[in-house]
């Protein structure tokens, strides 16, 4: 459903969204969730220039730095979408439940756990694998590796098992 034509409609998705989706978002995921073809609940620029005003009045809350920035539901967002939430169509809502529930943990695990590798002088690889949040990094871990499909495998293993990583060294440390 496409509520590019409403803006308060869309104001009120888009807080819908926040408040459901329980983690704050980078403009790179809000853009992706409200935009894509097959869901089209609120179009491209709309969604820009909703988030703008959701921001601009108090209702959501921009975080993180310069090089990323994350979104988030205020007090007082939610206190608004408490009185108007009604006004998003019930298809819609129970649409957007059924997305978030299946998809909630992918785009935590897609903002949370970051990853790149690139090629060293000598032919080595390194891989940097990162754990983020809104405030900054968690953890931070740089490894050089014998050839590329290494630092392949590990980009593509690192969502999976960041949690897991994370908890052993943590365990592993504070013992």
């Amino acid at each position: 459903m496409d509520t590019s034509n409403n803006t308060t409609i869309s104001k009120l998705v888009l807080l819908y969204i926040f408040d459901n989706m329980e983690i704050p978002l980078t403009e790179k995921s809000i853009i992706d969730i409200c935009c894509r073809e097959d869901r089209n609940w609120i179009s491209y620029i709309t969604c820009k220039e909703v988030l703008a005003d959701l921001i601009e009045t108090g209702f959501v809350l921009e975080t993180g730095n310069e090089k990323e920035k994350y979104y988030s539901i205020t007090a007082d967002g939610r206190s608004c979408l408490s009185y108007f939430f009604t006004k998003i169509p019930t298809s819609l809502r129970e649409e957007i439940l059924a997305f978030i529930k299946e998809n909630r943990l992918n785009y935590r695990r897609r903002q949370e756990y970051d990853k790149d590798y690139y090629k060293n002088a000598d032919g080595t690889y390194t891989v940097v694998v990162k754990i983020v949040d809104p405030l900054g990094s968690k953890l931070e871990l740089k490894l050089n590796v014998a050839n590329r499909a290494v630092a392949k495998q590990i980009n593509k293993r690192w969502e999976e098992k960041a949690s897991e990583v994370y908890a052993s060294i943590y365990d592993i440390l504070i013992d």
